[in-house]
């Protein structure tokens, strides 16, 4: 502990990202990042805003781009917000929209960030636990909260939860903030931006680095009521007005020109993902109903954590918690069809050993 800190320094507890070791090479199935590289239009894009106007501030506003999301999802550029990634524009929100007076409700399990930005900005929270198949339990969320954030598909656990328990949510909490995070919801959902013209408490916020493959030009999107928009882009222009650079907003237009590659490429990681949850199973594994870019996985008789190192031992990455409930659990990211070929087989020998 510095001596310099604050006390609410010291009193963080940071999130910790997947692991990214550097002593050999390994297959990376840690970090939700899609295995196929973005459209080669937005590299193209990228390429050419690379030019000599990188001396000027980019637009505060990022109209172009808030201008194509808006046009892609059929909204008024009004209910756009883009920030940097959308772990920028949730942290932005927790300072938006929560009441520190009263409980933020969001599930036991489910996205880690969630405790640290409440922690942060000083925040109460109330863990609503997932039922015992890790399902959001939508009419848990019960009124007089200081707001609502539920990942869908949940983190870690891959689970979906239907647009019909998400319109129960929201009426059943009216004057509070709702904030749905659809980091994977284009691998086999179905986006709550929908219901944005019913409900004015709903923020629906999504990201270009899962299923756009953009994971390193961090972009972000909420959309929402005006009256939501307006509130992030108060707490933004308090902080920091320029957060995307002019490389970002070039390639960020042109993921959303290339939309045949975008379907393409999702559904390659979707076909991937149900043929790795079979073979799996057949290895006497038990999954959750996966509709994100990964598949959460347990065995009735082998330690997780166990699996966990001897997999990396075989040079292959996955994600395990040592959190209370699902600690004999592994995430694993979809990788390319021969990354899964070799988890798999890697797994394989684990169990048949």
């Amino acid at each position: 502990m510095s001596k310099f800190w604050s006390p609410l320094t010291a009193s963080l507890v940071p999130y910790v990202p997947g692991e990214q070791p550097k002593d050999k090479t390994y297959i990376k199935l840690n970090t939700n990042e899609n295995p196929y590289p973005p459209s080669p239009k937005v590299i193209e894009a990228i390429q050419a805003a690379a030019n000599a106007d990188l001396r000027l501030y980019p637009d505060p506003t990022c109209e172009a781009l808030v201008r194509a999301a808006a046009d892609y999802y059929g909204l008024p550029s009004g209910q756009v917000f883009v920030g940097n990634g959308s772990d920028e524009i949730l942290a932005f929100a927790f300072a938006a929209f929560f009441d520190p007076a009263k409980k933020l409700l969001f599930p036991d399990i489910t996205y880690s960030f969630y405790k640290v930005y409440a922690k942060l900005y000083g925040l109460q929270t109330e863990l609503i636990p997932l039922d015992e198949k890790f399902r959001v339990q939508a009419d848990a969320y019960r009124p007089d909260n200081g707001g609502v954030i539920i990942p869908n598909p949940n983190a870690p656990t891959a689970q979906l939860l239907p647009l019909a328990d998400i319109r129960q949510l929201l009426e059943n909490n009216p004057d509070q903030a709702v904030v749905i995070d659809e980091a994977y919801i284009d691998f086999g959902g179905e986006s709550a931006i929908s219901l944005i013209r019913e409900y004015p408490n709903l923020l629906v916020v999504q990201t270009l680095s899962k299923s756009r493959s953009l994971a390193g030009l961090r972009v972000g999107f909420a959309f929402g009521s005006e009256e939501l928009i307006e509130g992030l882009n108060r707490i933004k222009n308090s902080f920091n007005s320029y957060t995307l650079d002019r490389l970002a907003l070039a390639g960020a237009i042109a993921s959303f020109e290339d939309d045949a590659y975008f379907r393409d490429t999702t559904a390659k990681v979707i076909a991937t993902r149900e043929r790795v949850t079979k073979q799996v199973q057949e290895l006497g594994f038990r999954a959750t109903d996966s509709k994100a870019n990964f598949v959460f996985i347990t065995h009735p008789e082998l330690p997780a954590k166990s699996i966990f190192q001897q997999l990396r031992d075989k040079g292959v990455l996955v994600r395990y918690f040592d959190q209370p409930r699902i600690d004999e659990y592994l995430r694993v990211s979809i990788g390319t069809d021969e990354e899964m070929e070799a988890f798999t087989a890697a797994l394989r020998e684990i169990a048949g050993a």
